[in-house]
């Protein structure tokens, strides 16, 4: 299924799920920072998402370069590098071995979920049917 036919949701990383959160370290296992893009939200602002897909949602997780270095930092399953400890990667990689959307839509240079197509990922395709799930922040520039 390609991004432009899915729901495209904006969200807060606070407000995602366990199972979501975990799937997300899968993908990125050395850190958010470099990985963040940038896009224009709902308000007209210039924000910071992190891209993320599943089989049926595409994610821009609203965050700043700041919080991205910080969420890594106080998060225990990374080492003082900002790397997925290998025990935590092993145990959410069997755990999530079923889901197919995270080698199928979310390869990159920091995991090994195949060839990396290094397709670029444009907010202005998404535009349209975009959901802000709920942000209560406007310190996101």
């Amino acid at each position: 299924m390609e991004t432009v036919n899915k729901p495209k949701v904006i969200k807060d990383y606070d407000k995602l799920s366990d199972e979501l959160l975990e799937q997300i370290k899968l993908v990125y296992p050395k850190g958010f920072r470099k990985h963040l893009v940038q896009f224009t939200g709902l308000d007209g602002k210039k924000r910071k998402g992190l891209p993320f897909e599943t089989e049926d949602k595409y994610y821009l997780i609203r965050m700043t370069m700041e919080e991205a270095i910080y969420v890594i930092a106080e998060d225990d399953d990374y080492d003082e590098k900002g790397h997925l400890k290998p025990k935590i990667y092993a145990r959410l990689a069997d755990k999530h071995d079923d889901e197919n959307h995270l080698d199928e839509y979310n390869s990159n240079e920091d995991n090994d979920f195949g060839d990396d197509d290094n397709r670029d990922i444009s907010i202005d395709e998404l535009e349209d049917d975009i959901v802000d799930e709920g942000s209560t922040d406007d310190d996101y520039e």
